[in-house]
């Protein structure tokens, strides 16, 4: 087993990581950040968990999928336990409303498959999704699709409960600390060296920088992480939409409509890329996703919006997400990056494989 463990990043994916090998491994687990946690991708994401309503029905984006969102059914209750304070998730499922330019029959075969697969998703027809939801526009007269079993999640509220249970363990944490660079020339170990040029040695390494990886693996593998742009923001309603005892998450034409108690709904989140290698955040997207979801849902209208914010997600070029790998000269640098849109959704499983891989 190893005896010291080196993660760069904290963000959902490293926070996991380091809970998990945690729970099974006593050995020296260090984790490093140049921010606080839950910064950058996982500050921005809204924690929506569309695993079993994904289209994903086998392969490596399916097995990933159902691992995850089976890990969440006990992860949350035990880092609840744990930490002894609460992670605000909703367990009411994802509800999401098809198009006319769905094909309905691919969904009629993704819950026949599902079902084999002993997994609940349901089809909706417009008299059923007004009833269940009689905030949605009457004007949406097709099909929805109901999946009870995915969830959502505050990734910031998750993150730091993982490094709540993680420190309980004996991980120590080291925020605002930057990482330049990483050597793996020595066959048992890695020697990590801080701007200052001190030097931290680690017999493994697990990069989960998101879009400081790419720096950070340079010498030891091209690995090249583009960022997307996703903006979203909080509307607080004068009451809550629709029935206020069932207040499943809402998606429509990629839009998410995500009950986060009370009356505040969170509603986001767009996708941007860099123009002419200039990131930079348009309003008119942040509009565009406001009126799809009053169109959704009339009562929005009446809200105020409270809060917006933005991140940068982490999104592989040239290569699927996510980056899952052994790298480096010594091969006992590990990278678990490239998440992009669904870094929280994945992270139980990304932190399996990752203890699968030290693990040999």
């Amino acid at each position: 087993m190893p005896t010291s463990i080196t993660i760069i990043g904290c963000g959902i994916i490293g926070a996991t990581i380091a809970y998990e090998l945690s729970c099974s491994n006593e050995c020296k687990i260090d984790v490093y950040d140049s921010q606080q946690p839950a910064q950058a991708a996982t500050g921005a994401a809204l924690g929506v968990l569309m695993g079993i309503i994904s289209q994903k029905v086998k392969g490596r984006a399916w097995n990933f999928r159902k691992e995850s969102i089976t890990r969440y059914q006990s992860l949350i209750p035990e880092l609840e336990k744990i930490t002894k304070s609460k992670i605000p998730h909703n367990s009411q499922g994802i509800v999401k409303i098809l198009s006319s330019e769905d094909d309905l029959a691919k969904w009629e075969q993704l819950v026949a498959t599902r079902t084999e697969q002993e997994w609940q998703l349901e089809l909706w027809n417009a008299r059923k999704l007004n009833a269940q939801l009689p905030q949605i526009n009457r004007q949406f007269t097709g099909t929805a699709v109901y999946s009870p079993q995915d969830l959502q999640v505050d990734p910031v509220a998750l993150t730091n409960a993982l490094v709540a249970a993680a420190k309980k363990n004996g991980v120590k944490f080291h925020f605002d600390q930057s990482i330049e660079s990483i050597t793996a020339e020595n066959p048992l170990s890695c020697d990590i060296f801080t701007p200052d040029r001190s030097t931290i040695t680690s017999e493994w390494v697990i990069v989960t920088a998101g879009l400081g990886s790419t720096s950070l693996l340079a010498p030891h593998a091209p690995i090249e992480i583009q960022p997307v742009l996703g903006q979203a923001f909080q509307i607080r309603l004068p009451q809550p939409l629709g029935n206020p005892d069932f207040q499943p998450v809402i998606v429509s034409d990629d839009v998410n409509i995500v009950p986060c108690g009370g009356n505040d709904y969170w509603i986001g989140a767009t996708v941007e890329f860099a123009i002419d290698g200039v990131m930079k955040a348009e309003a008119e997207h942040l509009d565009k996703i406001k009126q799809i979801a009053i169109d959704i849902c009339p009562d929005l209208a009446q809200g105020e919006i409270i809060r917006t914010w933005q991140g940068l997600r982490p999104r592989p070029n040239h290569r699927p997400a996510p980056v899952i790998d052994r790298v480096g000269t010594n091969k006992r640098v590990l990278v678990a990056t490239g998440h992009y849109r669904n870094g929280i959704l994945l992270a139980p499983a990304t932190a399996r494989i990752i203890g699968d891989m030290l693990s040999g």
